[in-house]
């Protein structure tokens, strides 16, 4: 067992310290991050020094079956590495900057897990989340009605998923989106009433969603700033990120940012 030290509470999730993931772990303490990850949503560890993309693959094997990227860039360690940056002769970019979502809502079973790594860290350029608990929790009753109704359908037709649901594993409610890959929504789904929504009407959604996530001055977000030796577990279906602006600022302006994420294959439809 891990003691309590370990965990520091953070706006989202926890800080762990004191565990060295380029180490040999006990399976009793994986069993406990496998746990953990569901009760705290995001594990930030913190002091990890350089992280390989081998070791990440490792790592992320602990949680499922790796469900490699759809992008390939030449500077990608590793196959089932993503690479992002600031540069893009050095990874991806403009990854993240679609609007607030979760990684794989246009497949059927969207990935269970994200884990991050942040292999050059620039001066500012943050990731932000949202946890969903805490968004939901926020609604007026009316709003948490509209949006129990909808079913978000994808920007090529290929899925459509509840807008709230449960976790498959805890079950809190939680959401299913990407604000930039919805081509409309359903209105409540196989019963008399169904029906999709229009150009402006699915706008309208999109934004009401958004302010939600960013009303009171961003209360709700927090923004991960990265520094070196940061490495962060999230539960996927549980909270929704974006990458800030500032992620797309030129290498001369912030430094180089070069990061690495693997996505765990995705074991559940959503369902209501």
């Amino acid at each position: 067992m891990l003691p309590e030290s370990t965990y520091k509470p953070a706006k989202l999730g926890v800080e762990v310290r004191g565990i060295d993931l380029n180490s040999d772990l006990s399976s009793e303490t994986i069993a406990k991050l496998k746990n953990d990850v569901h009760k705290h949503r995001l594990l930030i560890f913190k002091n990890q020094g350089a992280i390989s993309a081998e070791r990440h693959v490792e790592i992320s094997k602990w949680f499922g079956e790796l469900e490699s990227t759809f992008y390939k860039h030449p500077k990608s360690p590793h196959p089932d590495v993503f690479r992002v940056s600031n540069d893009e002769k050095e990874g991806c970019r403009n990854v993240g900057r679609t609007g607030w979502h979760i990684d794989g809502s246009f497949m059927e079973k969207p990935f269970d897990y994200a884990l991050y790594h942040m292999v050059s860290v620039p001066k500012i350029g943050a990731t932000a989340f949202v946890g969903f608990k805490e968004l939901l929790e926020s609604l007026k009753p009316e709003r948490r009605a509209v949006w129990e109704r909808l079913w978000m359908v994808g920007d090529r037709g290929e899925v459509i998923h509840p807008l709230i649901y449960k976790h498959p594993v805890t079950r809190v409610p939680v959401m299913c989106f990407h604000l930039g890959m919805i081509g409309c929504f359903m209105w409540d789904r196989k019963s008399q009433n169904q029906r999709l929504t229009g150009e402006q009407e699915t706008a309208q959604l999109l934004q009401d969603i958004h302010r939600e996530i960013v009303k009171n001055n961003r209360s709700l977000v927090y923004e991960h700033q990265w520094q070196e030796g940061d490495f962060i577990i999230s539960d996927n279906r549980a909270v929704a990120h974006e990458a800030t602006p500032e992620t797309q600022y030129p290498v001369s302006q912030v430094c180089l940012r070069v990061l690495h994420r693997t996505t765990i294959a995705g074991t559940t439809k959503p369902k209501k």
